[in-house]
């Protein structure tokens, strides 16, 4: 059985990109890393863009809608996800929106952060 870990902080909570302390934080994953592939539980991990760069998809009444950022209710809670590889933003959100959930909740797209 596989498990994502998706993981929330509050904004402000991590150092800033190329900083010295991002440094330091990034030793400390990359040891987390270390554990997991060791233990043979790592399947994949990566770090998301900032919450600003989502858009989120909903169907209503067979309407789609798309909005720029996170505009899920509080009342929804983070089911699952798909990986995604597509050509841009506008591929992504014809797939995203051929979900069944976009009919009833909301699905959030964000690009992937590339660190390295």
């Amino acid at each position: 059985m596989k498990y994502l870990a998706l993981i929330y902080s509050a904004p402000g909570s991590n150092p800033d990109f190329g900083t010295p302390e991002f440094a330091a934080s990034m030793e400390e994953w990359n040891k987390v890393n270390q554990t997991y592939i060791d233990a043979g539980v790592m399947v994949a991990g990566d770090a998301l863009q900032d919450v600003a760069t989502a858009t989120s998809i909903r169907i209503r009444d067979g309407k789609q809608e798309t909005m720029d950022g996170p505009f899920a209710e509080t009342k929804e809670q983070l089911g699952g996800y798909y990986l995604l590889d597509c050509a841009d933003l506008d591929e992504a959100i014809k797939y995203a929106a051929m979900i069944p959930a976009a009919r009833y909740g909301t699905v959030e797209v964000r690009p992937i952060m590339e660190l390295g």
